[in-house]
């Protein structure tokens, strides 16, 4: 069983950057594959970023390339999202995800736990 706290929204103006964080409890965070998701008001969720356990491979999706850098302290439990340059289309709840294996990292069906969420809005 696995834990996820999602941390760090907020509001923030257009051009502006906040990094949220995930906390993971148990002991076999680093075997997970980890992902952000978010989802905007009257929108589907939608994949943002996941991470494989090593650390070394991960996945953007094209609307966030180059502005958002997912990441992860396997020591802390902990993942992360800088997000950078931020536009009004980024505001949505941000989750946090996790899943056993390293593949379908796009796919939320694919994951087995979730967080419960933190809001970004980015004023104009």
């Amino acid at each position: 069983q696995v834990q996820l706290v999602e941390s760090g929204g907020g509001l923030v103006q257009a051009g502006g950057s906040l990094r949220l964080t995930c906390a993971a409890s148990g002991r076999t965070f680093s075997t997970y594959s980890m992902g952000w998701f978010r989802q905007a008001l009257g929108k589907e969720r939608e994949f943002v970023a996941a991470i494989r356990p090593g650390s070394s491979s991960t996945l953007h999706a094209d609307s966030v390339k180059g502005r958002f850098t997912i990441s992860r302290d396997n020591a802390k439990n902990t993942v992360y999202l800088q997000m950078n340059s931020l536009k009004p289309e980024d505001t949505a709840v941000y989750y946090c995800a996790a899943k056993r294996n390293s593949g379908g990292l796009a796919y939320g069906r694919e994951y087995d736990y979730w967080g419960q969420g933190t809001q970004v809005t980015v004023s104009s």
